[in-house]
């Protein structure tokens, strides 16, 4: 039966033709051609290795294994190994070796990955030097809160510095009169440090850099020699600022003296608090800090307060439990070392820390 059915096959299939019913064998391809990627695993992403692109930027820009080898501290096996490794992921021949001492040459798929990688290994590179210049604090962005009377004494000198050494950094300022939101502000991550005011929270490391006595302002003429007694504020008028957290803190202090303060104009701006005083409206008590471009002004009276109340204390404080960057670091130093300098020219204003 078998050789009946064989004997009664159509010729061309007798042939070895292929027919419908019988699929064509593949054709045969010329020895050292990759086979068609059809069908074939897709490429992945992963799978092309920063390392393996690198070595053939190498070997096409050098011409050899060997030069490429050189040029990237590996040996020529490793080369030839990363070559045959990227070839494998893709698939096909990036090179045609002719042998001997002749350079290799690109394939048309090396040529196109040639091409496609170039901005891409541009960008990575300019990634890893960003990164670098992050680390040594020379990029990247800060955030920090401040007060008013700092904004005013200290940050302006603490900016030129960090301008002058870090032209690259973005730094960014937010100035509030509620502390206790410049403190919710640094734990919720959206400031990197900021100034206070005698603010503390468990949950944040600080460092004192200034302590800062209250004055009597009052304008020229106004008040004898010698320090002001509490029951001269008392019979007011007073000036003072609007409800904040310095404010606040005056208030509360002078009413532990036995002083009930009676304001006749209050202001946000520590500017116009003076220019009433100037104007004779009244007398303010401020920090020293927000005065000392007043010291000169022979308009203005500047005297202590007798009894004195307690001083302000302040501090820079960032998160306990992040480490800061290498810019924010920076910061916290050049702060120091700004204050450590006003306190220097004016001892009254030293930090009383160990």
């Amino acid at each position: 039966m078998l050789l009946r059915d064989q004997r009664h096959q159509p010729e061309d299939q007798a042939a070895g033709v292929a027919t419908a019913t019988t699929p064509p064998a593949p054709p045969r391809l010329p020895a050292g051609t990759a086979p068609a990627a059809q069908g074939s695993e897709p490429i992945r992403v992963r799978d092309l290795d920063t390392r393996l692109l690198l070595t053939f930027r190498a070997v096409a820009a050098e011409g050899t294994f060997g030069r490429a080898a050189t040029r990237l501290g590996y040996t020529q096996s490793a080369v030839s190994q990363q070559i045959a490794a990227l070839e494998k992921v893709l698939g096909a021949d990036v090179f045609d070796r002719p042998g001997g001492p002749k350079p290799v040459q690109l394939t048309p798929l090396g040529g196109l990955l040639l091409e496609r990688t170039q901005d891409l290994l541009a960008i990575l590179e300019s990634i890893a030097t960003d990164v670098q210049h992050y680390r040594t604090g020379d990029l990247g962005r800060i955030d920090v809160g401040t007060i008013q009377s700092i904004s005013t004494a200290l940050l302006p000198t603490i900016l030129r510095r960090m301008k002058a050494e870090r032209p690259g950094l973005d730094m960014r300022l937010e100035e509030r009169y509620e502390e206790t939101e410049l403190i919710d502000r640094v734990l919720a991550g959206d400031l990197d440090l900021t100034f206070l005011v005698n603010g503390d929270a468990p949950a944040l490391q600080r460092i004192d850099v200034l302590v800062d006595p209250y004055v009597v302002l009052a304008r020229a003429g106004d008040v004898g020699p010698g320090a002001i007694g509490v029951q001269r504020l008392a019979a007011g008028p007073l000036i003072g600022q609007v409800a904040s957290t310095c404010q606040d803190d005056i208030d509360d202090k002078l009413r532990a003296a036995g002083c009930d303060p009676d304001y006749v104009f209050r202001s946000a701006d520590n500017g116009v608090v003076i220019s009433m005083v100037r104007a004779g409206l009244g007398l303010a008590l401020l920090p020293r800090l927000a005065v000392l471009d007043e010291l000169d002004d022979p308009r203005l009276a500047i005297r202590t307060l007798d009894p004195p109340i307690p001083a302000r204390v302040l501090r820079l404080a960032w998160r306990r439990d992040r480490e800061l960057s290498a810019a924010a670091a920076r910061f916290r130093t050049i702060a120091i070392e700004v204050a450590a300098e006003l306190g220097h020219r004016h001892p009254i204003l030293s930090p009383n820390v160990a």
